[in-house]
């Protein structure tokens, strides 16, 4: 019965938490599909500003605004964009709210999961938690940002100089853009992780810092494996595009790992000592 009621009572506390960051991730999509922003440019002290104000449009919304700007800045300007479903261009405002609503939501839904797990951790957990937050965060919007500015860019770049060598019609698929830039601007947030994750694990004492370096080759296939499943285009080159980064980080995060362990079990050795 007693182990009834601490069940229930995790239970209840998940769901409060659940409905504390539905709160406000809610209301933040319904703006970013209900508003626009409208651009003004005004002086301040002589220098030019530009400002921003909120303004009700259903269908040329916030998402419907980044959504153009992540044409113009991924895409060949010779490629044309077809919507070719005929709900397609709701699906990709939905989509690109979602991913914003996630992206600005995020600082309150680590601190809800904080304060959910914190209670159940131990004091050593804790302190990790602690240390490897702000450089997880870090690494992750680092990731995130070089994937949208930088290698998904590339990657289209790349791919339609093959299209324009064959003689064909530089075309994409609405749905199709979105959901490759989207899945994988995100996927090189997710493997800028991979370093934390590794020091974490060995750092929490579940895995030596050896085991990554003697796992190196198996590494190596799961980041080509990865790339492989992450990607939807069966071209090969994203896969290297996105494998060979991971395949450094993993090098990182196995040498991180070691420099702890190494600075650490001088300290165990003493204390086993006393």
């Amino acid at each position: 019965m007693v182990n009834l009621d601490r069940i229930l009572s995790v239970v209840s506390e998940l769901r409060r938490r659940l409905l504390r960051i539905l709160y406000v991730l809610a209301p933040l999509f319904g703006f970013l599909v209900t508003f626009q922003l409208r651009f003004f440019r005004f002086s301040v002290a002589g220098l030019p500003v530009t400002g921003a104000y909120p303004y009700p449009d259903l269908f040329d919304n916030v998402s419907a605004q980044v959504f153009r700007a992540l044409v113009a800045w991924m895409l060949p300007a010779h490629v044309e964009l077809l919507n070719v479903g005929v709900g397609d261009s709701v699906v990709v405002q939905m989509e690109i709210a979602a991913l914003l609503t996630l992206i600005f939501g995020m600082p309150w839904i680590a601190h809800e999961a904080g304060a959910f797990l914190v209670p159940a951790l131990r004091t050593n957990e804790r302190e990790l938690i602690r240390r490897i937050g702000i450089p997880a965060s870090a690494l992750f919007a680092v990731g995130t940002v070089l994937g949208f500015a930088y290698w998904t860019p590339l990657t289209f770049n790349l791919l339609f100089r093959y299209v324009d060598a064959m003689g064909l019609a530089p075309v994409l698929g609405v749905q199709d853009f979105i959901s490759f830039t989207l899945l994988y601007s995100f996927a090189f947030g997710v493997v800028f992780e991979l370093p934390v994750f590794l020091y974490a694990l060995t750092r929490l004492g579940l895995v030596r810092a050896g085991y990554w370096r003697q796992h190196w080759r198996a590494a190596v296939i799961g980041s080509l494996i990865f790339g492989m499943i992450i990607t939807p285009d069966n071209s090969g080159i994203t896969m290297l595009l996105i494998a060979t980064p991971m395949i450094t980080l993993y090098f990182a995060g196995a040498w991180f790992a070691t420099r702890w362990e190494n600075g650490a079990d001088p300290i165990r050795r003493r204390a086993a000592g006393a």
